[in-house]
């Protein structure tokens, strides 16, 4: 077995008790934005980084954080962490803490997760016995801060991590608050998939002369995903999806809808169907959503019925099937949810439901991904008027509206900037003590 003496690159640089824990977990040659961040990082640089989940971000930025906070022992105080990482969601939150356990277990750091959709008490208490780093989705922190629970002023190290969602689920003015809270004296961490003008624009307000990071996203291995499109009447889509899923082959499949509501339809579909199902998206309450997780990776839920932003940040390996229930309004947005398949080497399948309304998204698709979509005309629900639609008839109706918080159109064809809706509070006494790590 490799000892942590074994680590190559910038691990080298890690003090013996966090080496350890990232032999332990089974690396030994760090990533490329692992190997162009740490140094900076550890030299107290702040970062303005380009990179998306799954490159090996948040260990690049957990690493330097816990060497700091080893070389700088002392006492965390109550309600006044050292540390500060804001994340969009509930689930990249709690990865960024499973993160935070696994490097720091051999040293004394605490830490712990503070979000929505649960309740308050358990993460007020863990808050108040002092924490050396606190993970946190905004609103939910904002809450605490403004209760009186969270003290900011002795922030050493702030990380903003998936900026563009940030702003894309409408936190910007709750972000601003939180900046506003912070020392002027710190290190700043700014993490964004894109560098939209938006984003720059924060990321001024944020970092100081900046080491800057960008790692391109990994391709997704087209060649080993079998691409098909099957069009569709709109209201054919359940039964056609029942019909796929009925398939042995069909072993862990991630199906994607634009909206809660349809996620929800389409589970109680496939479980009347017996086809074991969960929805995981926004409105599910945070024990829903873990379980739902949990669930899924375990083997025990053949089909996970996600929202695109509740997936976010999510991985899983073993992924056989993405299925393209609804067609994502954005044509990025395709290449992101297909390459949840064919990982690690292994082949895997990405099958598109289009429906007349949705032609044009698929138009904007492969004219992204230069390439046409093979089209499966031989299943039984096959629709003609789907496959040739054209002009309005190839577009969304007024009263359609998107899931991820960004545009809303009423009844009258008006479109409307709504920034985002944060999912109800749902009282819960599940326990959330401070961890170490």
């Amino acid at each position: 077995m490799k000892k942590e003496n074994d680590l190559r690159g910038v691990f080298g640089l890690l003090l013996p008790e966090i080496a350890r824990a990232v032999s332990d977990a089974g690396y030994h040659t760090p990533s490329p934005i692992q190997e162009q961040s740490i140094p900076a990082l550890l030299d107290g640089r702040d970062m303005l980084g380009c990179a998306q989940t799954g490159t090996g971000k948040t260990a690049a930025f957990s690493l330097p954080i816990l060497q700091h906070l080893q070389n700088n022992r002392r006492m965390p105080k109550s309600g006044r962490p050292r540390v500060l990482i804001l994340a969009p969601t509930r689930e990249l939150a709690a990865q960024i803490g499973e993160s935070m356990a696994k490097y720091g277990k051999h040293t004394k750091t605490t830490h712990t997760v503070i979000f929505g959709g649960v309740g308050q008490h358990p993460q007020v208490q863990a808050v108040r016995r002092g924490v050396d780093v606190l993970v946190a989705t905004p609103g939910r922190l904002l809450d605490l801060i403004n209760q009186k629970y969270v003290d900011l002023a002795e922030i050493e190290i702030f990380v903003l991590d998936e900026a563009d969602r940030m702003l894309d689920m409408g936190f910007i003015h709750d972000i601003k608050k939180i900046i506003a809270r912070l020392p002027k004296k710190r290190q700043s961490l700014f993490y964004s998939a894109t560098m939209e003008p938006n984003v720059i624009e924060l990321a001024r307000t944020l970092v100081h002369n900046p080491e800057h990071v960008t790692i391109e996203p990994e391709k997704p291995a087209v060649e080993r995903i079998g691409q098909k499109v099957l069009f569709v009447d709109k209201g054919n889509k359940e039964e056609l999806l029942i019909s796929i899923m009925s398939r042995k082959k069909m072993e862990r499949v991630i199906i994607f809808t634009q909206m809660k509501h349809v996620a929800n339809k389409v589970a109680r579909k496939l479980e009347g169907a017996g086809i074991c199902s969960a929805a995981i998206h926004g409105n599910k309450s945070q024990s829903a959503r873990t379980k739902a997780l949990a669930d899924f990776k375990a083997g025990h839920v053949r089909a996970l019925i996600a929202t695109d932003i509740a997936a976010r940040g999510i991985d899983v390996d073993g992924i056989s099937h993405v299925i393209n229930f609804d067609m994502p309004v954005e044509p990025e947005t395709y290449v992101h949810r297909i390459g949840r398949t064919a990982r690690a080497g292994a082949d895997g399948d990405a099958i598109s439901f289009c429906s007349a309304p949705e032609r044009d998204y698929l138009r904007a698709i492969e004219k992204l991904i230069r390439t046409a979509i093979p089209v499966d005309v031989e299943h039984a629900l096959h629709c003609d008027r789907a496959m040739n639609a054209v002009g309005a008839d190839a577009k969304p109706g007024p009263k359609v509206r998107q899931d991820r918080g960004k545009v809303t159109v009423n009844a009258s064809g008006r479109a409307r900037h709504s920034g985002g809706q944060r999912p109800p509070r749902i009282r819960s006494r599940r326990e959330t003590a401070p961890q170490r790590g």
